[in-house]
């Protein structure tokens, strides 16, 4: 078992340019202390320096920070574009070893409107439409519904005020600062 009845995991899945980053960031800022968040590029491209394919390291890091940072108390945000067929199995695993509560989202984006906030990014071009098109899955959800899906007519502040209600954080205070 991992983390404490208190804790709470939120892992936000959804294609490249969805807005999880934005959102991951909306959750720490309006939370405060006491909330890590766990970046899958940040630990697949920065720390690890890998490709995204099945059965990398970074899925097990992923993983044990996650793990690492419920046991620590810390509320945790996972996230990333986390395929179902490669992530699915490590999420279901921390889903079920956690002891508190855990919340999924996923951030459904057409493709149009993927291209139009990618070219708005620092990486914009460095990542071609046809690499992203590549990475793009509709709805790569996980299994037994659960996740919320989130679509692209709610806006930034919308989506993180709906998790930080739904998942309670709303109503937690954070770390002393």
């Amino acid at each position: 078992m991992v983390g404490s009845d208190e804790t709470r995991l939120v892992v936000l899945r959804g294609n490249s340019a969805s807005g999880k980053s934005s959102v991951a960031a909306g959750l720490r800022e309006r939370f405060g202390q006491g909330l890590a968040l766990v970046g899958q590029d940040n630990l697949r491209r920065v720390v690890l320096r890998e490709h995204d394919r099945p059965g990398a390291a970074n899925i097990g890091l992923i993983d044990l920070t996650a793990r690492y940072a419920l046991d620590a108390g810390f509320h945790v945000v996972v996230e990333g574009i986390l395929y179902a067929d490669r992530y699915g199995d490590m999420l279901a695993r921390l889903r079920a070893d956690h002891r508190g509560p855990t919340h999924g989202y996923y951030l459904d984006v057409p493709f149009a409107e993927t291209l139009a906030r990618h070219a708005t990014k620092p990486i914009a071009d460095d990542v071609s439409e046809t690499q992203l098109r590549d990475w793009y899955r509709p709805r790569d959800l996980l299994p037994d519904g659960v996740e919320t899906v989130i679509g692209v007519g709610s806006a930034l502040e919308e989506t993180v005020g709906r998790i930080m209600l739904d998942t309670g954080l709303a109503h937690l205070p954070a770390r002393d600062r």
